[in-house]
Parts: structure tokens; sequence; C-alpha cells
């Protein structure tokens, strides 16, 4: 008897040391508590210690408020962008269109190829510049106010860039900036370049700016791209085709970032 009298003291005494250690260090939950100290526990039992519960760190997982902001922002501007036409067009390709078109998703180039005349010719056409609305009245530039030499200058219309190259087996390729609108193309630049990347070729000249050259020549090359295929009817599917990929491309990116935020 004296010895059960020993043992119902020590665990007494040990209980407020095992509350101020649980509600100090883990905030243990009322059930715990009340299952230690539970007149029916005794010393041979096994009591489960407890451990901080889950609830204690759900704030260390749940996500910024700004981050469902964002969500919501781009769900909207995902809505917006599906209810467009342009992103599910599927473009049909004209009659007698010379080249392959070689459109990876994700990327934001196109690669056209063709073969003339032992010639490969390979086109990279990029992203459109895409331009919205009507120009202001006061802005737009006549006819009366164009120097000569800047009759090429479009102002206000959308463009895609080209870049041609027509290469001969494994000699030098002639290289062509261009800029593609809804109805012609125009050669910003050109330039002769070596088939092997040296550090010469950084140092190599390249010829006058195009502008600079005689309007026979100018007017020569611009002929000898439209037999190689960078034609009117080219350059206004690419047109269609690059403003319809911008879209898609924008969908498609849209759609990544929201899963991206949402993981």
């Amino acid at each position: 008897m004296a010895f059960s009298a020993a043992l119902r003291r020590a665990a007494s005494a040990a209980a407020p040391v095992a509350i101020r250690f649980l509600w100090r260090g883990h905030h243990a939950d009322r059930c715990t508590l009340i299952h230690i100290l539970s007149p029916r526990t005794t010393i041979g039992e096994r009591t489960a210690f407890p451990f901080p519960s889950a609830a204690c760190f759900s704030s260390a997982a749940k996500k910024p408020a700004t981050d469902a902001d964002l969500l919501r922002v781009i769900e909207s501007e995902i809505k917006c962008a599906e209810e467009t036409d342009d992103h599910d067009r599927v473009e049909e390709v004209p009659d007698g269109f010379p080249f392959e078109i070689q459109d990876e998703k994700g990327m934001n180039t196109v690669t056209l190829k063709r073969s003339f005349q032992g010639e490969n010719i390979e086109v990279i056409v990029s992203m459109p510049s895409l331009v919205t609305g009507e120009e202001p009245d006061h802005d737009r530039v006549g006819d009366d106010d164009i120097e000569d030499g800047d009759q090429e200058e479009k102002p206000g219309q959308s463009s895609v860039p080209l870049t041609v190259n027509i290469s001969k087996g494994n000699g030098p390729s002639l290289e062509f900036s261009c800029t593609a609108y809804a109805d012609e193309v125009t050669i910003d630049s050109m330039s002769v370049r070596e088939n092997k990347e040296s550090d010469d070729e950084m140092l190599a000249y390249e010829g006058p700016d195009f502008n600079d050259l005689d309007e026979n020549l100018q007017k020569a090359f611009y002929k000898y791209l439209e037999i190689r295929g960078i034609s009117p009817m080219t350059t206004n599917f690419l047109h269609e085709y690059m403003i319809n990929k911008d879209s898609r491309e924008y969908l498609w990116w849209l759609k990544n970032l929201k899963q991206f935020i949402q993981n």
C-alpha cells in the first residue's frame, strides 16, 4: 500500500510538468491532454506522446492571397483569348504554295524550305509586329510627303520579319533580311555569308546598305526573290498564318502559366 501511494504521488507531481511541456512546446490538442491526465491511465499503460498536429503547419502550406488574384486574372485572360476566332483557325495553304512548312508548337518562328534549280532555300518567319486600330489623321503620311527612296516604308501596317537564306551546296550563301506586309515584301538588307562559321566571317565585308544600291539592282533582287517563291501570294498567306500562330501560342503560354501558378 505504501508503494502504491508513492507511485500515485509521483504521477501527480509529474502531471503539471507534462502539461507545461505540451502547451509550451507542442500545443497538443485538448483530447490528448485529457487522455494523458485521465485517472484510468496508469503508469504501466503505453501513452502516445503527442506530436505537433498538421494544423500547426497549415499556415506555411497556404499560398499567398496574391497568387489567387493572379490566377483570376490569368483565367480571365484565357477566357478572352478563347473567345477569339484566331486561336483555333486552320489556315488553308493556297494552291501552288512552293514551300514546305515546319511549325513547331511553342516556338516563335516558322521555317519554310524548298529546292529550286540546285539551290536550297530556307526562310525563317518570325512573330508578327501587329498594328491595331486606325492611325490618326494628323499622323498619316501622304504621297506628297514621301521622299524618294522611302516608298517602301509602310507606317501603320502589321508586318512579319523574314530571313531568306539561299545556298548552293557547301559554298557561301546569300542572305536577305526582309519585312513582309499583307500584300508585298520589302528587302531591308542583304549579305553574302560563308557556310562555315569562323572568326574571319565576323570581319568580312558584307556589301553596302541595300537602299544605297542602284535602283535597277534593287529591282533585280526583288525579282530574284519573287522567282524563288517570295511573292505577294506567299507574303499574304504568311501574314495571316503568323497572326493566327501568335494567337495560338499566346493561349498555350497562358495555360502553361496557369498550371505553374496552381502547382
